[in-house]
C-alpha cells in the first residue's frame, strides 16, 4: 500500500502517538452491500475484527462471503485513539490494518468467518504479509467474548497442523481482546470496489483451514 514504512517491533504506550478525540468521518451505507457502516447493528448480527496485512483485499474477502450484513476498514490493537492513516503507516500507534467484520448469525458463523480468516492470508509471516511489511500488517484475530476467544484458539491449532503437515512454519497470528476499533478514512472503505484495480496484496497459503474439528488430536 501507499506511504508503507516497515517497522519489525511493536512500541508501547508510552512511545504511541497522542491521537485525537474527532471520529473519523466515513459514508453512511456500504458501498457494495447498502448496509449501514456503522451500529448498532441489528438483532442477529454479531461482529468479528481480524487483520490480515493490506485491509483493502481483506474486506473484499467478506463483503463478498454468504451471511454478511457490512463490513468496514480500520486501525484497531494499538494505542492511539482515532489515528489517521499516515500515523497507523508510521508505526508510532500499536495499530495494525483490520476489518470488522458483521455477520448475520442466523446465515453463517464465526468459524466460517475464521475460516475465511485463516486462508485469505499467510499467518505465518510475522510483522508483514508479503511486500508489505511492518507492524500495521501483522496478522491478528481480536476476540469480543470467550466463546471467540476459544474458537479462535481452537482453530488456530487446528490450522498449525494442517499447515505444518503442508511444509508450512509456525502460525504468528497474535490474539487479543478486542479493544475500540477506530474507521479507517473514507476513501478506505471498500477501496476495491471503488477501484477495481487497485492494490491488492494479499496471498494465502493455499491450505484449506478444517472449520470445526476443534482442536486436532494430540495437540
Amino acid at each position: 500500500m501507499l506511504f508503507t514504512r516497515k517497522h519489525a517491533s511493536m512500541i508501547d504506550a508510552t512511545s504511541a502517538l497522542p491521537g485525537r478525540a474527532a471520529e473519523m468521518p466515513v459514508p453512511e451505507r456500504h458501498e457494495v452491500l447498502g448496509t449501514p457502516l456503522k451500529g448498532p447493528f441489528p438483532d442477529g448480527v454479531d461482529t468479528a475484527i481480524f487483520g490480515m496485512g493490506c485491509f483493502w483485499g481483506a474486506e473484499r474477502i467478506f463483503w463478498q462471503a454468504g451471511g454478511m450484513y457490512t463490513t468496514a476498514v480500520g486501525y484497531a490493537g494499538g494505542f492511539t485513539p482515532n489515528p489517521t492513516y499516515e500515523e497507523v503507516c508510521s508505526g508510532r500507534t500499536g495499530h495494525a490494518e483490520v476489518v470488522l467484520v458483521a455477520f448475520e448469525v442466523a446465515s453463517t458463523t464465526y468459524e466460517q468467518m475464521l475460516r475465511l480468516f485463516w486462508e485469505g492470508h499467510d499467518p505465518t509471516q510475522g510483522m508483514r504479509q508479503g511486500n508489505d511489511a511492518g507492524t500495521q500488517y501483522r496478522s491478528l484475530i481480536l476476540w469480543h467474548d470467550e466463546a471467540q476467544r476459544a474458537a479462535a484458539e481452537s482453530s488456530r491449532d487446528a490450522y498449525q497442523q494442517v499447515l505444518q503437515e503442508a511444509g508450512h512454519g509456525h502460525i504468528t497470528t497474535e490474539l487479543a481482546s478486542a479493544g475500540e476499533f477506530y474507521y479507517a478514512e473514507s476513501y478506505h472503505q471498500q477501496y476495491l470496489a471503488k477501484n477495481p484495480g487497485g492494490y491488492c496484496g494479499l496471498g494465502g497459503t493455499g491450505v484449506s483451514c478444517p472449520v470445526g474439528l476443534g482442536h486436532p488430536q494430540g495437540a
